[in-house]
């Protein structure tokens, strides 16, 4: 794992980039894919349950990922191992209620309701160390939650709900203290980010599993689209996501982290539209536009930025 460099003493602080930095494309990234992985979780829940998809998942990530485990092991750079527990757990009941969710309701629905992480990062963020929120994050937390609402508002400006939405609503929450507790556990912690999302991986296909095993058994599915659908998930969804998420929240704040991946309902939306023929209106293309607009507002850091 690399720390967080310290500044060197009796030199100013550094200005902050401008341009795109690399770990904010790289959360864009993880937006799109992310996006993309309501629909296609979709898919692969008509061929197993719940417990068994989440299970086989992380399981194969972990798998994939052992031989960068044990190197890093080797190397001695994963002395704090323990931290992957309870993040792993955390992230076990992530996926509980987005994949329980994602089962019940809407592949658009579901990434438009999970992006109010973005708003609960902030207010946790907040919370936590006990200081307001600066007025530009604050525009642009109230920027994505606008579009959100618009979202969520069908052709006949009302709101759509669907039994997998409070499901979805909880995933949101948690994914906000996911995000603010791996800043804090992880910072100054010697422990790679693919080591992290490895071991994290284990955590939740073993924890998915159990639960799997003991309530209804566990039945591999054999058909090849539930495969490569579940391959596309765990390479792209999984393994580059999380390793991407966990890099970024060592290197800048978690509500920047929450309003780059807030763009994630943007993709969502013109996955299901484009793919799974989910029909949207004028409102909430709207919605989605400003959610863009937050998202570039976030990304683009000015000289005297001090986030």
């Amino acid at each position: 794992m690399t720390t967080a460099p310290s500044r060197p003493e009796n030199h100013l602080p550094l200005p902050a980039p401008r341009g795109w930095p690399i770990t904010e494309i790289s959360l864009i990234l993880v937006a799109m894919v992310w996006g993309a992985s309501y629909g296609l979780t979709k898919t692969a829940l008509l061929f197993t349950s719940v417990f068994a998809f989440i299970a086989i998942r992380f399981l194969l990530t972990f798998a994939l990922l052992v031989p960068v485990l044990i190197r890093d092991f080797a190397r001695g750079k994963n002395r704090d191992a323990w931290v992957a527990l309870p993040t792993g757990l955390l992230l076990l009941a992530i996926f509980t209620c987005e994949v329980m969710g994602i089962q019940h309701t809407s592949a658009g629905n579901a990434a438009v309701l999970i992006s109010l992480s973005v708003i609960l990062t902030a207010l946790i963020e907040a919370l936590v160390q006990r200081r307001a929120l600066p007025k530009r994050l604050l525009m642009l937390c109230v920027l994505s939650v606008v579009g959100v609402v618009c979202l969520s508002v069908n052709g006949d400006f009302r709101f759509e709900t669907h039994p997998g939405d409070i499901w979805i609503l909880t995933a949101a929450l948690l994914r906000a203290c996911m995000v603010t507790g791996t800043q804090a556990l992880t910072q100054h912690r010697r422990l790679t980010a693919l080591s992290l999302t490895a071991l994290q991986s284990a955590v939740v296909g073993l924890g998915a599993l159990s639960v799997c095993v003991s309530a209804t058994g566990f039945v591999l599915p054999t058909e090849q689209t539930f495969w490569l659908t579940t391959l596309f998930l765990v390479v792209f969804c999984t393994i580059f996501a999380f390793y991407a998420q966990n890099r970024a929240v060592r290197l800048t704040s978690p509500t920047r982290v929450s309003l780059l991946l807030g763009s994630e309902p943007l993709f969502g939306t013109l996955f299901a539209v484009l793919w799974l023929q989910e029909s949207r209106s004028l409102l909430q293309w709207f919605g989605a536009l400003l959610i863009v607009g937050a998202v570039l507002g976030a990304s683009r850091r000015s000289p005297s930025a001090t986030e």
